[in-house]
């Protein structure tokens, strides 16, 4: 069966309306955009004088340079996004508890915190715990991040059939380790898209460690721009495009090895061995399906000696 479940497949004219409607978006996409090209040239943002600064060493590699804020900023990720792992984990096992008592408390640990605006956490971290402006970040990071990530591993697994939790508790595992061993891999497997793709939002949200005092790479941009510009400048919207493109570029390479990541989650698992040494094919869960309907049989004759003992 082909076509949307959600509306009727386009006619002639719906077709046509849509194609004119997108060729005029289009047109006023592009003349938006050369006519901000024109305010910049205007104003001299493509000067040479605007990018020199950009030539020099120290500006990138110094002790307060670019790269320095670029490996704090990362370093605060990477922290970040290993410290919401672990506690996403231990979030989604406690709010799954049976027990009442600890099942309702995290649920309310966790609805705060996620309606508590990142920035407001990285201040609350710093001010009452006076843990300095790079460790507020990272602890802001990894409990707001954490919660969002326990909730997906939570949803993952409760989308899971009964029957594999009670397989786990059949064969004698206690309700911890069928969590552990069988519904906690699957579930992070089921929302592995979802969890890179906070993990992205993560590496962003570490630019607002710019207002909290984080030696992060915008805060490094900005006092570059106030120290160049003492000696001539101005050159904030020249720092403002190389640090939107060093952005961009990290963010474009995550999202690609999100989608990559994606598409393997999605594609079927290989098969083992077979008794006589060949392998399984990879065959879809619904065209497997559909065949053993058609042809019940199809699973017995698949099985390597199948039919032999009609033979001799």
């Amino acid at each position: 069966m082909s076509g949307s479940v959600l509306f009727d497949a386009p006619g002639p004219n719906a077709i046509r309306r849509s194609r004119i409607l997108s060729i005029v978006f289009a047109v006023v996409a592009v003349a938006a955009l050369a006519l901000g090209a024109y305010q910049l040239w205007l104003g001299g943002a493509f000067y040479q004088d605007r990018w020199d600064i950009f030539q020099t060493e120290d500006l990138w590699f110094g002790a307060r340079g670019l790269m320095v804020g670029l490996r704090t900023t990362l370093t605060i990720a990477a922290i970040g996004a290993v410290g919401a792992l672990i506690l996403g984990v231990v979030f989604s096992i406690l709010r799954s508890a049976p027990s009442k008592w600890v099942r309702v408390p995290v649920t309310i640990v966790l609805e705060f915190f996620r309606g508590m605006p990142v920035l407001l956490m990285m201040l609350f971290i710093l001010i009452v715990f006076s843990t300095g402006a790079y460790w507020a970040v990272v602890w802001a990071l990894i409990v707001y991040n954490g919660a969002i990530i326990g909730e997906a591993l939570r949803a993952g697994m409760k989308s899971l059939p009964k029957g594999q939790r009670e397989s786990g508790l059949a064969i004698g595992l206690t309700p911890l380790r069928t969590t552990l061993e069988i519904e906690l891999p699957q579930a992070f497997r089921i929302m592995l898209p979802i969890i890179l793709a906070q993990l992205i939002v993560l590496l962003k949200d570490t630019s607002l460690g710019y207002i909290v005092g984080s030696p992060e790479i915008i805060r490094i941009g900005r006092q570059l721009v106030d120290f160049y510009d003492r000696q001539g400048g101005p050159y904030a919207l020249s720092m403002f495009f190389v640090m939107l493109a060093i952005f961009l570029a990290i963010n474009i390479t995550l999202s690609w090895l999100v989608r990559v990541l994606a598409r393997r989650m999605a594609q079927p698992r290989r098969g083992g061995p077979n008794l006589d040494g060949s392998k399984t094919e990879a065959i879809p869960l619904s065209t497997q399906a559909m065949r053993e309907v058609k042809d019940p049989q199809a699973e017995i004759t698949r099985l390597p000696g199948a039919g032999m003992g009609g033979q001799g």
